[in-house]
């Protein structure tokens, strides 16, 4: 093993808070939006959205709180502030395995996190601030890839971002399709149109999906797009087939038993998306199988660690 476990476990969960603050944003955005157009729903899409990121409250809210926690509360470890203030203190850690560039990318937004507040963004535009945020977060990922050299380091950061990203859409579709379970999956969407357009848009998906599909919005069209699509960069299979070629390559640098263990987990999981057909899956159930997609995940992740950050020194031969 020529890098630290220490620093590929920094690197690993620097890019998993990264994008769990751009999904959160995503999601809050998209909220505050569409209780402009649809004040009425906005309680049980608030529900849907505190499912889908696994937390909850201590207390009911209302928007204005709900925002504010989902976004500065320190003490929520989940919240926006706390995932870029984390990420940034992992990256500090390793400023020596990131190049000057990331390292400024990411000091610079936890500085703005820590110099706003919610009642600026809130009495201003709270779009906006939003729109920096997710911007933030993908000048981070294209500076990564356009300065860091795509080594040991670089594999670490791009397995934990699609790692985070294939729990954050699978929690996402199973929350939505088990609200609007007796919606038909093989018809046209007649009334609920804004909630699936909803879902789409906070997987960034609206537009590609409508260049697959128009706009011809079906329940089993879009589970199909966010599941099985090769092509679209947050659909789960997409992200599958990141996370398994980030495996892939750091096994060449390793010679680590548990390497093909892990390999083989992540290749079951691939297999499943490549070969899966949406009439199958959703006549099975949508969410069985997503929740396989995510005790796999669980699984692979315990793999990663046990091969790559808290192995035994005799799991390297010598």
């Amino acid at each position: 093993m020529t890098m630290l476990s220490r620093v590929a476990d920094t690197l690993y969960w620097m890019s998993r808070y990264l994008e769990r603050a751009e999904h959160t944003t995503r999601l809050l955005d998209l909220q505050l939006n569409m209780m402009l157009e649809s004040p009425a729903s906005a309680e049980l899409r608030w529900q849907r959205i505190l499912d889908g990121l696994w937390v909850k409250p201590s207390e009911a809210r209302d928007a204005y709180t709900m925002a504010e926690w989902l976004t500065f509360d320190a003490s929520h470890e989940s919240s926006i502030f706390s995932c870029i203030v984390s990420a940034r203190e992992n990256a500090r850690y390793v400023r020596e395995q990131i190049s000057s560039e990331m390292w400024e990318q990411v000091n610079l937004m936890a500085l703005r996190m820590r110099q706003s507040t919610i009642d600026e963004i809130w009495n201003d535009q709270p779009h906006e601030f939003f729109r920096a945020i997710k911007e933030g977060c993908h000048l981070f990922q294209g500076i990564t890839d356009s300065t860091m050299n795509h080594g040991e380091g670089w594999q670490f950061i791009q397995l934990g971002r699609y790692l985070e990203r294939i729990h954050a859409t699978a929690r996402l579709l199973d929350v939505h399709y088990a609200a609007f379970a007796e919606t038909p999956f093989h018809q046209t969407v007649l009334g609920d149109t804004a909630e699936w357009i909803g879902l789409l848009k906070s997987c960034t998906a609206f537009e590609a999906y409508c260049k697959v599909y128009t706009a011809d919005l079906r329940p089993g069209r879009i589970a199909e797009f966010l599941l099985l699509n090769a092509e679209f960069p947050h659909s789960i299979r997409f992200s599958v087939h990141c996370a398994h070629a980030a495996l892939l390559e750091l096994e060449k640098f390793t010679e680590s038993k548990r390497a093909r263990q892990v390999n083989r987990l992540v290749g079951r999981l691939r297999a499943l998306l490549d070969y899966g057909q949406i009439d199958e899956i959703m006549g099975g159930g949508l969410g069985s199988v997503l929740i396989e997609v995510d005790r796999v995940l669980d699984l692979i992740h315990d793999a990663i660690y046990q091969t790559y950050i808290t192995y035994p020194a005799d799991e390297f031969v010598s």
